[in-house]
């Protein structure tokens, strides 16, 4: 496959959560002409699809986007559909109740337990009706103090609920992990990190694969040997692409440290990850910043990472790997992140029939001031703090 052949397959699953009101622990910071509906977020999202031409599907979060009615689900992927979208990951929510303070399905109370695993099989349902392929899991789950609560304990009910979940799902369907350092808890997470994901998945079957947030990890972290790793094994089902400066800062793909972004996609190049059992997905929110011009410029970032991957002279890099020659395989490394590749995109942009640069097109097609103008009345989507 051609460098640009390898551009125009890529697909970026961007987040519907991304579209509405997001801020800190302290504040939302609320913006004119926010959805207010599912289907008004699969508007905003079919804009980024036409100006970038790779970002075809939306990731649900439930109950964020909860629909009712006669059609439900399946009318919302039928929406979607007519959009040119499909709808992708579905995303579990067991950690905006008042029941889940201590836990969700490892919370040391059985009705509570039970309450979390009803609500993971209700999005099963939700795949089932919208055609999904991917269930994606992440766990607030943890303890604040050393004694709350018995670790491993903890553990036993975590695999309960996963293997229960897993015997659920459907032919095709698949359970994505995620994990996390730290946040909201903080004396220990029940899924911190890629090792405890991976023994989980490994233990439940081929189907259960784990999920790498970029700004999941400790300072410091190779986030890219994990990759590698869970390449390697065939264990990595996706990404949730965002940058961080200290913590979970969930910032545009690419800002922080654009380099990070394409060493990861070098190893999912060399690993055999480009296709589309790798899920690339967006995870972010967009505090400050313009959504809709945000989320395509994360996009734009990520395919300009990818490039930049498949420049990479791989056979010149195994040549110098082989003889030792570590400022020569540096340097092949570096020759190929240096590479503006703007260019390359606008032209692969252009082939595709799109606009080359995406952000002015978006500007141009009057598409912020219409929903600004429209969308006034009903209540934002969006989470309060």
């Amino acid at each position: 496959m051609t460098v640009k052949a390898a551009l125009r397959s890529q697909a970026v699953e961007t987040p519907s959560w991304a579209y509405g009101n997001s801020g800190t622990r302290f504040k939302v910071f609320a913006q004119p002409g926010v959805p207010r509906t599912p289907r008004e977020k699969l508007d905003d999202a079919a804009r980024v699809h036409a100006h970038t031409g790779v970002a075809p599907s939306v990731a649900l979060h439930i109950p964020w986007d909860r629909v009712e009615g006669a059609d439900g689900y399946a009318g919302l992927a039928a929406y979607a559909e007519e959009r040119g979208l499909r709808l992708g990951a579905i995303n579990a929510n067991v950690f905006q109740d008042d029941d889940y303070k201590l836990g969700s399905v490892t919370h040391p109370d059985a009705a509570v337990r039970r309450k979390a695993l009803a609500h993971l099989m209700e999005c099963v349902d939700i795949m089932d009706a919208t055609g999904s392929r991917d269930l994606k899991l992440w766990f607030s789950d943890g303890t604040n103090y050393p004694g709350q609560d018995d670790v491993r304990e903890r553990q036993d009910r975590l695999a309960e609920a996963l293997a229960a979940v897993y015997e659920r799902l459907g032919a095709g369907q698949r359970m994505l992990l995620e994990y996390k350092l730290f946040e909201p808890a903080f004396y220990h997470m029940d899924v911190p990190d890629w090792g405890t994901a991976y023994a989980h998945c490994l233990r439940l079957g081929d189907r259960a694969q784990v999920v790498v947030d970029t700004g999941h990890h400790a300072p410091g972290t190779n986030i890219e040997f994990i990759v590698a790793l869970l390449l390697r094994e065939g264990k990595l089902g996706g990404f949730d692409f965002n940058s961080r400066f200290y913590a979970d800062d969930d910032l545009m793909a690419g800002a922080a440290d654009p380099f990070q972004l394409f060493r990861l996609m070098y190893e999912v190049v060399r690993g055999g990850g480009f296709g589309p059992d790798v899920a690339f997905m967006l995870d972010q929110c967009h505090n400050i910043e313009p959504k809709i011009p945000a989320i395509i410029r994360s996009v734009m970032n990520v395919q300009e990472a990818t490039a930049k991957a498949l420049l990479v002279d791989r056979e010149a890099l195994a040549a110098a790997q082989r003889e030792g020659d570590v400022l020569g395989a540096n340097a092949v490394l570096m020759d190929a992140y240096n590479t503006d590749v703007r260019p390359l995109l606008a032209e692969v942009r252009e082939e595709m029939g799109l606009d080359p640069d995406p952000v002015a097109a978006y500007r141009r097609s009057g598409w912020a001031e219409r929903i600004v103008a429209e969308r006034v009345g009903g209540t934002q989507a969006g989470w309060g703090a």
